[in-house]
């Protein structure tokens, strides 16, 4: 039987590098929170300002779960507040002077139509950090468009180089653009804090479209391109760099992916298979030859690993000193040693799961780690402790939810 995973309680009382910070955090959907997902595992206090009806990352439910917003929404505290009443946004704008970073992801335009234009946000907080999530930008033609990720990861080039060269362009099967914007928007955040805190500078206003982090991080698209006047094709799992490089099948069922990008590394894979003559073939003898013949390469390679299972290939292969790894899904990673015994994964108490699976913070500080301190709120479920703050007291705050100004309690399923 397979160990399960490791069982971990929530730690409130840990205090991290980032305590002391707070964030007022206006974003919707998946990069924001995925930002200050970031920010409060160090120790932020992040505070999600939500409208009545939630932040939408609440509504992505599992047979009636909302397992996004348990996950990204840990280590956060809920506000809610109807901004488009002016009592609200009053409220919001009290609470200004003691935040450090601003985030928000409404179209271009729309804070602005709200009053809470950055110059207003700015004049009540001369420091603070203002971080605008967009698709394309606050400026530029394309700036009042709709901005879903999957708009952006078709348009960056990622999709039309993503898949096999004989199917449609392939979309991620996740909110990749969202990801790459939201871990770029924190290291953007912190940058600019480091301007207001050691520098003696002023906060500023950060513009930061899904568009542009994950066309950065797809390679030298652009000069290959103006160098060789060719677009880059889909090339399925192959690599347009190395050779070999590909997902193979193994015997009954399982992949393995194997990468022998080096020019050792390809030499220790053709004796491992018994083939150390491929070394002075000149089809296969430098990376450029093993690329142009990457097709029958990849015919004897695979050859080889289709008589054993997944498992017999990467003992196998990783006995030869190769770089190799099994294709896992969700239910093989669970099961992992690897996983269990780093916490990569841990469950933790969950009142409707009983335990929720849920990753490691990332990034393994040795002096001053991240933690897990407590669940994802529920909605408003800091309300008076925040607004207590800024003099609301129980009677007016009772006022406030009569009026609809605030809000708290669970969502309808």
């Amino acid at each position: 039987m397979k160990p399960p995973l490791k069982k971990r309680k929530y730690t409130p009382d840990a205090r991290g590098t980032l305590a002391g910070l707070r964030v007022l955090d206006l974003s919707r959907l998946f990069a924001g929170n995925l930002l200050t997902q970031v920010l409060g595992d160090f120790g932020a206090e992040v505070i999600k300002v939500e409208p009545p009806a939630g932040d939408t990352l609440r509504a992505w439910r599992v047979n009636g779960v909302s397992t996004h917003w348990k996950i990204y929404a840990r280590n956060k505290k809920s506000l809610c507040l109807e901004l488009r009443k002016p009592e609200a946004r009053e409220l919001l704008l009290s609470l200004v002077p003691s935040a450090h970073i601003f985030i928000e992801s409404f179209r271009p335009g729309t804070l602005e139509k709200m009053g809470l234009a950055p110059e207003i946000l700015l004049k009540r907080n001369p420091k603070l950090v203002v971080l605008r999530i967009s698709g394309w930008g606050q400026t530029g033609p394309y700036h009042r468009r709709p901005g879903f990720g999957t708009l952006i990861e078709a348009m960056s080039g990622f999709a039309a180089m993503n898949g096999f060269a004989d199917r449609e362009p392939a979309l991620p099967p996740m909110y990749l653009a969202d990801g790459v914007a939201g871990l770029y928007g924190a290291a953007g955040a912190m940058i600019a804090l480091r301007e207001v805190e050691k520098n003696g500078g002023r906060g500023q206003v950060i513009d930061l479209p899904l568009l542009d982090p994950l066309f950065a991080i797809l390679g030298p698209h652009a000069a290959n391109y103006r160098l060789t006047g060719k677009v880059k094709q889909r090339m399925g799992s192959r690599s347009s760099t190395t050779a070999p490089r590909n997902v193979y099948p193994c015997k009954n069922s399982g992949y393995v992916a194997l990468s022998a990008s080096t020019e050792k590394m390809a030499q220790r894979a053709f004796h491992a298979i018994g083939r150390g003559d491929l070394v002075d073939d000149p089809r296969f003898r430098t990376n450029a030859d093993r690329v142009k013949h990457a097709e029958e390469l990849d015919a004897l390679i695979g050859a080889f690993i289709a008589q054993r299972t997944q498992a017999e290939n990467v003992t196998f292969f990783e006995q030869a000193e190769v770089t190799i790894g099994p294709v896992y899904d969700i239910s093989q990673i669970i099961e992992d040693p690897h996983v269990i015994e780093r916490e990569i994964i841990a469950d933790y108490p969950d009142a409707d799961m009983e335990s929720l699976p849920m990753h490691h913070t990332v990034a393994r500080f040795m002096g001053t780690p991240a933690s897990i301190r407590t669940p994802a709120p529920l909605l408003g479920e800091h309300n008076r402790e925040i607004l207590g703050e800024i003099g609301v007291d129980d009677a007016a705050y009772e006022k406030l939810l009569q009026s609809s100004i605030a809000c708290e309690g669970n969502l309808p399923e």
